[in-house]
């Protein structure tokens, strides 16, 4: 008998201490949500050919002082390279803003 109420008592416990953790997290139709405002925000505003277009200039600018013609050429792919990167983590943070934004904890 003692032994079926520690495992009661202890399940009850594991039930209650997990509780919080269960409501944290973001359900897929929200996150679903945000990511369709976040890719409707950036197509009204190329924000996409912005930052990779302007990684790409900067690295044509770059490659060119320092290599001529070919160095340009390395210099843009490498900016654009770079650029989708970096717009990839900028469209991931603005996700997840708009999570915190829409359904705080």
């Amino acid at each position: 008998m003692t032994t079926l109420k520690s495992i009661a008592g202890n399940l009850l416990l594991g039930v209650i201490l997990t509780q919080p953790l269960m409501t944290l997290g973001q359900t897929q139709a929200q996150h679903r949500e945000a990511q369709r405002e976040q890719d409707a925000h950036d197509k009204r505003h190329h924000t996409t050919a912005k930052v990779v277009g302007g990684s790409a200039a900067g690295g044509a600018v770059v490659g060119g002082l320092m290599g001529g013609g070919k160095g340009a050429l390395v210099g843009g792919a490498v900016g654009a390279g770079g650029g989708l990167v970096a717009d990839k983590v900028r469209k991931h943070n603005g996700v997840k803003k708009r999570e915190r934004q829409e359904y705080p904890h």
